[in-house]
């Protein structure tokens, strides 16, 4: 089972594109800072909870100019459901084949409730709108993930 690594802050964040308002956007395309967070499946408590999280700081989001998009590997469909049921104001990336995730370094071995599996690791990165990885959230805690990337914000001044 392979291990993760991450990306870290210095590094250059390899490129994506996604569909956002029917449109394919290139994040190389992007003109504003990038919140890029990746989580295990939608519809989930831990998972949930973090996108609420964001749902709900999001005014403080849009004011500070952040483009935020969630990844995990569940369908197009999927995302729909989840970001309609709770109103999420963001993208979510359907990473079905994983080449994101592994690019990022966050697939890899887990472990829960004794059973060991790979899976989607909740870690997140901060990316400047040049491309590079100005901070990456290894323990990401779902529940104080949205204030700890505002708080950041504001000491970074991006």
């Amino acid at each position: 089972m392979p291990t993760i690594q991450p990306l870290e802050a210095g590094q250059t964040a390899p490129s994506f594109t996604f569909q956002e308002d029917g449109k394919t956007i290139s994040s190389d395309d992007l003109s504003v800072p990038c919140l890029l967070y990746f989580y295990p499946k939608d519809d989930t408590p831990g998972c949930t909870k973090e996108a609420c999280g964001i749902r709900d700081a999001w005014a403080q989001f849009h004011d500070s100019q952040l483009k935020v998009i969630g990844v995990s590997k569940d369908s197009e469909a999927s995302h729909e459901k989840f970001r309609q049921k709770y109103s999420l104001p963001f993208p979510l990336i359907a990473d079905k084949d994983l080449q994101l995730t592994q690019a990022y370094g966050v697939y890899g071995e887990k472990k829960f409730m004794g059973k060991v599996y790979d899976g989607i690791h909740r870690i997140s990165f901060l990316i400047s709108k040049d491309g590079k990885i100005l901070k990456t959230y290894l323990k990401v805690k779902p529940d104080q993930h949205a204030a700890e990337v505002l708080n950041d914000l504001a000491t970074l001044n991006l």
